[in-house]
């Protein structure tokens, strides 16, 4: 069944959600994404950032998978990393400089390709033999599920937020390169007993977990209140 809402709004109609991102690294980044995007050169678009920041995503669950054969991949990785943060980081940020912004398709295409991209890198994970699948599994599950709730709050709210307690993208790539620069080290922690990255793993789950109940919480709260009844 069509939601009547939906179906009565047109493009024209449509409203820019504001965006919020109060992330550690927000203004620094913002400041270097502006200006990569003021120098760069006329014949790239934002559809060629995205799609770069979509294949090195990609690649990056293909070296973690292919890190359980030759931990060397995991360097590579942070290479594609890099190049993920360069092209979708920077792919709305050119769009907006040069004042090209597609609101509806950039925000479709870019999460659609995110989630994709979640799952390629959680899949490579889960094979590299340095994550238990059942973590990995449990980390693209909150993940998918703190991005249903950032949509759901865009449309209910009128708030994009692109990152939760001072922790976004960006700082989560940081995590990542860390982790794989440590691996070489300490693939095995607390005496030997726990692979690195499942007790980074869990510390995340729980941490994502306890973000979407108190973020859930606090925004049903809200659209209660803006929507009390009598």
């Amino acid at each position: 069944m069509t939601d009547p809402v939906l179906s009565e709004q047109r493009p024209a109609d449509f409203r820019h959600a504001t965006r919020v991102h109060g992330s550690f690294l927000a203004a620094a980044e913002k400041r270097i994404l502006i200006w990569m995007a003021e120098r760069m050169p006329a014949w790239v678009n934002s559809d060629h950032l995205t799609l770069l920041g979509f294949a090195a995503q990609i690649a990056t669950g293909v070296c973690y998978a292919l890190a359980a054969r030759d931990r060397r991949m995991l360097l590579v990785a942070i290479l594609c990393l890099g190049l993920n943060w360069f092209g979708d980081s920077l792919d709305g940020t050119l769009a907006r400089v040069r004042r090209q912004q597609r609101p509806r398709y950039g925000f479709y295409v870019d999460h659609m390709v995110d989630s994709i991209g979640a799952l390629a890198m959680m899949g490579g994970l889960a094979l590299s033999g340095y994550m238990h699948p059942v973590i990995a599994i449990g980390l693209l599950i909150a993940f998918l599920l703190l991005s249903i709730q950032s949509y759901l709050a865009t449309y209910t709210i009128g708030e994009f937020h692109l990152s939760l307690w001072n922790f976004g993208p960006t700082e989560l790539r940081i995590l990542l390169v860390a982790g794989n620069l440590a691996l070489f080290r300490w693939p095995w922690v607390i005496h030997g007993r726990y692979r690195l990255f499942d007790v980074g793993g869990a510390i995340g789950l729980a941490g994502m977990a306890l973000m979407l109940i108190v973020v859930t919480l606090k925004n049903t709260v809200r659209l209660y209140r803006e929507e009390r009844i009598g």
